[in-house]
C-alpha cells in the first residue's frame, strides 16, 4: 500500500515515513501543500496524512481540492493535527477527511487508524485476511499456509496483500506499481512480473497448483486474484 505523506516538520515526517517503510509501505513525503497536491494529482494513493497547517497551501484546502478532484475521491485522507477545539475538527472533517489524529500520538495508534482506514475499500473488516488454507495478517506482517510460515519480501507482502483485497478484480501492473511501489519505481522495468513470479513460486512450494491458481494472469491486462471456492461455485450453479 502506497502512503503520502503532506507534514512541514521535517524531522516528524522523516520518522513517519521510516516507521512506514519499516512496516512495508511504500511513502512519499511533502513539506507544502502545494507539494503535496502535485503528487496527490499525479500518483496513486492509498492513504495520505495531511497535516492541517502547511504553507504554500494549508491542510483543509488541500483537502477540498483533493476531493474536488474527480480522480482521487476514492484516496483516504488521515488528518495530523494540534489543534483540540472541536470546530477545527469539524472543520476538517467536513473539508472531506474521513478520519484524524491529534499530535503528539502514539506510532502504533497510527498504524491501527491506516489498517481500519484501507478495510474501508474491501468487504474485509478483519486485519486478517483469509483465502482457503492462505491467511495473511496485516498487523503482524505475516502470511501462513495451513501451519507453515512463509517468507516474504516487503515488496512480496505488499503485492500479495493489495490482490487479496481486491478479490476477482482484474489489476494492471501500472496499478500495482502505483500502489505497492513508491515514486521512484521504474514504470519501465519487469519488476511486477518478477516479484509476482517470486510469489508464485513461494505460493507453489506449499501447494504445487496454488500460484498460478491463486495468482492469475489475465492476458493483455494484469493479473487477478482468484474468487473465492464459495463464490466460484456459486458461479457455476
Amino acid at each position: 500500500m502506497r502512503i503520502l505523506i503532506v507534514e512541514d516538520e521535517e524531522d516528524l515526517s522523516r520518522a513517519l515515513a521510516k516507521g512506514l517503510k519499516r512496516e512495508g509501505y511504500a511513502v512519499d513525503s511533502a513539506v507544502d501543500g502545494l507539494t503535496g497536491w502535485e503528487l496527490a494529482d499525479t500518483n496513486e494513493y492509498d492513504v495520505i496524512l495531511l497535516d492541517i497547517n502547511l504553507p504554500e497551501l494549508d491542510g483543509i484546502s488541500l483537502c477540498q481540492r483533493i476531493r474536488q478532484s474527480s480522480h482521487h475521491n476514492d484516496v483516504f485522507i488521515l488528518m495530523l493535527t494540534a489543534r483540540s477545539h472541536p470546530d477545527e475538527v469539524e472543520e476538517g472533517l467536513d473539508s472531506g477527511a474521513d478520519d484524524y489524529l491529534r499530535k503528539p500520538f502514539v506510532f502504533n495508534e497510527l498504524l491501527a487508524r491506516i489498517r481500519a482506514l484501507l478495510r474501508r475499500s474491501s468487504s474485509v473488516k478483519s486485519p486478517v485476511l483469509q483465502f482457503e488454507q492462505l491467511t495473511l495478517d496485516s498487523k503482524t506482517k505475516e502470511v501462513w499456509f495451513e501451519n507453515v510460515l512463509i517468507s516474504l519480501t516487503k515488496k512480496e507482502f505488499g503485492l500479495l496483500e493489495y490482490l487479496m483485497l481486491h478479490p476477482g478484480e482484474v489489476i494492471s501492473s501500472e496499478r500495482l506499481l502505483e500502489h505497492v511501489w513508491d515514486i521512484h519505481a521504474d514504470p519501465l522495468t519487469s519488476t511486477v512480473r518478477v516479484h509476482i513470479n517470486s510469489l508464485r513460486r513461494k505460493l507453489s512450494h506449499h501447494d504445487p497448483e496454488a500460484g498460478e491458481r491463486y495468482i492469475q494472469t489475465v492476458q493483455g491486462y494484469g493479473y487477478k486474484w482468484a474468487l473465492r471456492t464459495a463464490e466460484k461455485k456459486e458461479e457455476t450453479k
